[in-house]
C-alpha cells in the first residue's frame, strides 16, 4: 500500500505499551507505514462507526456494531481476568438501589456499558456519558449517583473516598467461567486478507518488543497517560496486557462469542452473519 495506514489507539498505558515499537520504527514494518491517532476509546468507537480509520482499537461492544466493515485481529486486544469495570458510589449500596439513579458511564459503545446492561437492563434508564477520566470526580461531587469506571480509574477511585459496589468483571467470570473481553483491534475488511494478516503480525511483534524492552517504553507511555504515578502505570500494564494481547486464543474467542450471544439475546446487538476474522 502506498499511503500510510491510519491507526487509532487510546493514550492509556496498555495501548501505548503495545504500539510503541510499531510507531517508533523499532521493528521492521516490511514496507508498511502507519499514521497513528491517539483518542479516548469511545471517540475511536465513533470514528470506526464512520469507517474513518483503517485499523483501530475499539470496545468489543462497538465491534458488535461494526462487523459489516471491520474484522477482528488476534493481537493487541484487552482481555483477561480480574480486570473488568467497576461500579462505584459515594456510599455503600446495592445495585438494585441504583435503579433510576444517575450513573456516569464512559460511553454508550463501551464494553463496560454493555456489561452493565447485561447485569441489569433496568440500569440503562438514567445514564450520563462522559470521558472515563471525569467519572470519579462526577460521582464524588454529586453530578452522578454512581459511576462505571475503567482504565486507570480502577486504581485511584479509593483515593476519592468512593466505594466499590460491583465488579462487573468478576460477575462475568462467575457467570461464564471465561475471561472478560474488553477491547480489541479491528481492521477494515476492504484492506484484504494479506495486508490484514501482515498488520496483525506487526502488532504482535511490537508487543513482543515492548515486553523485552519495557524500560524503553516508559517515557512514551507516561507522556500520554492520564495518571502519572509510576506504580499506577505499571499496574495498569500488568493488568491489561497479557497472553490474550499476543493472541486471543480459543478462550478469548469463546469469550467474545459468548458476549455477543448474550447481547443479541437481550436485543442490544444484532446477530451478524459475517465471521469475526477475515476470510
Amino acid at each position: 500500500m502506498n499511503r500510510p495506514l491510519t491507526l487509532g489507539y487510546s493514550p492509556c498505558p496498555n495501548d501505548t505499551f503495545i504500539f510503541y515499537a510499531l510507531v517508533h520504527g523499532k521493528i521492521d514494518t516490511v514496507g508498511l507505514s502507519f499514521r497513528e491517532l491517539l483518542e479516548d476509546v469511545e471517540t475511536l468507537n465513533r470514528m470506526a462507526l464512520n469507517t474513518e480509520l483503517d485499523i483501530t482499537k475499539v470496545s468489543f461492544h462497538a465491534f458488535g456494531h461494526l462487523m459489516d466493515n471491520y474484522c477482528l485481529l488476534r493481537s493487541g486486544g484487552a482481555l483477561g481476568r480480574g480486570c473488568g469495570p467497576l461500579v462505584v458510589a459515594r456510599d455503600a449500596c446495592s445495585m438494585q438501589d441504583l435503579r433510576g439513579k444517575k450513573i456516569a458511564i464512559p460511553g454508550s459503545l463501551t464494553t463496560a456499558y454493555l456489561l452493565l446492561q447485561l447485569y441489569d437492563h433496568e440500569l440503562r434508564h438514567n445514564i450520563i456519558a462522559m470521558p472515563f477520566n471525569r467519572i470519579i470526580d462526577a460521582v464524588k461531587n454529586g453530578e452522578a449517583d454512581a459511576g462505571l469506571i475503567i482504565h486507570e480509574s480502577r486504581f485511584t477511585y479509593q483515593e476519592a473516598g468512593l466505594k466499590n459496589i460491583l465488579d462487573l468483571g468478576r460477575w462475568w467470570e462467575n457467570e461464564t467461567g471465561l475471561p472478560i473481553p474488553l477491547g480489541c483491534i479491528i481492521a477494515k475488511r476492504g484492506l484484504g486478507r494479506e495486508l490484514i494478516e501482515r498488520t496483525e503480525q506487526l502488532i504482535r511483534r511490537s508487543l513482543e518488543y515492548a515486553f523485552s524492552n519495557r524500560q524503553e517504553t516508559k517515557n512514551y507511555i507516561k507522556g500520554h497517560s492520564q495518571e502519572l504515578a509510576d506504580m499506577v502505570i505499571e499496574d495498569h500494564i500488568d493488568l491489561y496486557v497479557n497472553d490474550f494481547s499476543l493472541d486471543l486464543g480459543s478462550d478469548g474467542i469463546e469469550a467474545v462469542r459468548e458476549l455477543f450471544r448474550r447481547a443479541s439475546e437481550q436485543g442490544i446487538l444484532a446477530r451478524s452473519p459475517l465471521p469475526l476474522f477475515i476470510n
